[in-house]
Order: C-alpha cells, then structure tokens, then sequence
C-alpha cells in the first residue's frame, strides 16, 4: 500500500492516546518526513517519489503509531506524588499540641489549605509548562504589580510588613515569589535576554522586595535568581561579571546598611552569636529553642505538653515536633524533606528542555531555602527569622508555594518525553 503524508500520519496518530502527544508526535513526524523527503530529491528523484520512500522509511504506520504511544505517554512522577501526601499528612501533627478549641480552629484552616494545596499542584501538573516559556514578561509585570500594590495600598501590616486582605485570602510579598520564578527561568532561557536586561530587572525588583520589607522573602529570592543565573544561556564570563559586580554592590550596600541601622536593631545579630548576653531580649528566642531541643530526648514527650512553645506551629515548627514526638521523628522528618531536594536533582538529570531544567533548578532552590534555613535556624546555626518549614508550617500562602513548585516539578516531568529534539539547547 502506497501512502501519502496526511493519511500516513492519521494512521499515526490515531494510535496515540494522549493530545499532547498528538500534537507532539505530527509535528516531530512531518519535520523528519519533510527532511527525508529533501534527502531524496537532492539524489535526483521526483517530489511525489520522494515523499512515498521518505514514508517507506518509517515502516507500518499502525506498529509506529503504537510504540510512540508508549514512548511518548505522559507521566506522573509517582514518588514525588507520595512525598508530597505523606508531608501534608505530617502537617497535621503540630496542630495537636494546641489548646483544644483552638486546635479546632486551626485543623478547619489546615484542611482547607492543604485541599487547595493538593488541588494547585495537581492543576499544575496537568498544564504544559512550555506554553509559558515566551510570558516572562508578563509574569515579571504580574510579580512587580503585587509588590506596587503592598507598597501603595496595604490593608494593615504585620511585625512591620505590609499586607493587603481580600476574601479568603491575605497576599504578602510572598505571592510574588512565584511569578518572578516563572518570569527569570524564561528570561534565562532566552537567547535575547541581554546582561544589561538582567542589571535592570534584577535591581528594580530587588528594591521593592526590600521596601515591604521581608527579608526573608528577599532572602529567598536573591539566593533564586542567582542561582537559576548559573544555569541561563550567558556566557560563562558574563556569569561570573555579573556575580562579581553584584557582590560587589551588597557589600557596599552592607556596609552603608551597618552605619545607618539603629542599635537595637544591631543587638538581633549580636544575640545569635551571644544570647545569653541578651537573654531578656532577641536572645530569647534562641535560648528558648535551645531549651526545647535539650529537653526534647529521643521519644518526646508527647503525655507532657506544659512547656508553652511560641509560633509552634510557624516558625519553631521543627523545635515544637521534636519536642512532643523526639529527636528519631525529627530525623525522620527531615529525611523525608529531604527527598524532596534528592527527587528534583534525579528529575532534572533526565531532562533536556533547558526550559525544563530551569524550572526545576528554580523550584530545587527556593524549597530548599526554605527548608535548610528552618533547619539551621532551630539547630542555632542562622539568625531567627519568619520563614516556614516547607508543608509543615501553618499558613495557607507557604503550603500554596510550595504546592505550586511541585506542580511545576510533576508538569515537567510529565512532558519529559514531548520536547523536540530541535528545541534542545
């Protein structure tokens, strides 16, 4: 049987289960029939002959179909999946130490956040992320917008930062976190994003993050763009410019920052090198946590509840668990959060879509700010300051971020098999 193109590749297609590998698969299959068909007419044979040997080359249309629907099928990262349930679940535990009509309260709110936590991730996953690879853009004006609108329109602030209330929901400068991730991984992947676009886009939003201000999320987003910066398709020596010049700019920006600060703002950091020295003061906090780590033991104590925690379920997440269920649940803890880091560092070796791979890097680094500053601040190892314990930490906007990123995580590894080989870097 002597096939044309188009009916060749409805048999084709018509194998194939999934609409995204549909559409993959007709594309990729009438780039190779186009370019086998030119092969064959450079040797001299006629365009309608061409085009029937170029067909004949990819063998029975129905076997073909059938082996790119089993090559080409989208996948669901199951093990990221079960990490994802197991922490959620896990959440649950610091709600239990509560006093009981508060607890009540809290365990509706946590049901709540972790429903719409589930569903953005899963929602996540089911959308091609390589729709938004030309809409960075648009997500870097949406994170800017978010930031404009705290600065100039809050609702009421909290410990100093400006948040603005709408039903059901209190935005931060945390929601824009997202958006400038999804804004750099498409600028870095993009051949005509300049050095100077980076000088321009970077200071701009690095100064409206600090006028909230939150320095945690300014943390968190320093340490992601320059990361994610690592992985762009600069040069090697336009990288290394322009993280020279940068640190360059926070030192002197540092040190312009020690020489204007007040000294009680000065005696935060002096408190975590020395807290006993200001033990009535920000050293409390450390001294406390240290208190709560000793006292903990390897079981916990999970029948005496009495040593009051503060932000137990936020910020001192960790400390509060170890104390009330030990230090072998506490290592278990941050074994399973950890293979969350271990997964995305697996996925993002099987990934070739630059693309891809920045969205992965960009998720890797801002869960494991998160996570390994939560860890090193109840150890005693980082100055104290409000950044959740990723999943585990009580809040709707941290559990929808960190939902977000693994949505993104699965939605990459769910089209790992539909990248053109054209488009690889």
């Amino acid at each position: 049987m002597t096939y044309k193109k188009d009916t060749f590749l409805k048999d084709v297609i018509s194998q194939i289960k999934s609409k995204e590998a549909k559409k993959y698969v007709e594309e990729e299959l009438t780039y190779h029939l186009k370019e086998a068909k030119k092969e064959w007419t450079e040797k001299g044979t006629s365009e309608e002959e061409s085009e029937e040997r170029a067909i004949s080359q990819m063998g029975n249309p129905i076997t073909l179909g059938q082996w790119l629907n089993k090559l080409h099928r989208p996948k669901v990262d199951w093990i990221m999946v079960i990490l994802l349930v197991i922490t959620l679940g896990i959440g649950f535990l610091p709600l239990l130490s509560l006093d009981n009509q508060v607890s009540r309260s809290y365990l509706i709110n946590k049901v709540i956040f972790i429903l719409f936590g589930g569903v953005l991730a899963f929602a996540f996953m089911m959308v091609d992320y390589r729709n938004w690879r030309k809409q960075g853009w648009l997500f870097f004006a949406a994170g800017t917008l978010i930031l404009l609108a705290l600065w100039l329109f809050p609702s009421t602030s909290i410990n100093g930062r400006p948040i603005i209330r709408i039903p059901f929901i209190s935005i931060n400068s945390l929601m824009a976190i997202p958006f400038f991730y999804m804004a750099w991984a498409a600028f870095f992947d993009g051949k005509k994003f300049k050095v100077w676009h980076f000088y321009l886009l970077f200071l701009s939003s690095f100064f409206l993050f600090l006028g909230i201000p939150s320095l945690s999320t300014t943390y968190i987003y320093i340490i992601m763009v320059f990361v994610m910066l690592w992985w762009s398709k600069f040069t090697r020596k336009s990288i290394w410019i322009i993280m020279a010049s940068m640190l360059s700019a926070f030192l002197i920006f540092g040190l312009y920052i020690i020489k204007t600060v007040k000294m009680y703002q000065m005696e935060r950091i002096f408190a975590f090198f020395n807290p006993e020295k200001y033990s009535n003061g920000y050293g409390y906090m450390f001294l406390k946590v240290k208190e709560i780590m000793t006292k903990a033991g390897w079981f916990g104590n999970p029948l005496h509840m009495e040593m009051k925690i503060p932000n137990a379920e936020t910020d001192l997440v960790f400390a509060s668990l170890t104390y009330y269920y030990g230090w072998i649940f506490a290592i278990l803890l941050f074994l399973i959060l950890s293979l969350f880091v271990a997964r995305i560092i697996m996925v993002t070796f099987k990934i070739q879509d630059s693309y891809g791979k920045l969205l992965l890097i960009g998720a890797l680094t801002i869960y494991g700010v998160q996570f390994f500053t939560n860890i090193l601040m109840i150890v005693g190892l980082f100055p104290m300051t409000d950044m959740s314990l990723p999943f585990i930490s009580y809040g709707l906007m941290p559990i929808l971020l960190n939902a977000f990123l693994m949505g993104m995580v699965l939605s990459v590894y769910r089209r790992k098999d539909l990248v053109s080989s054209r488009n690889l870097p």
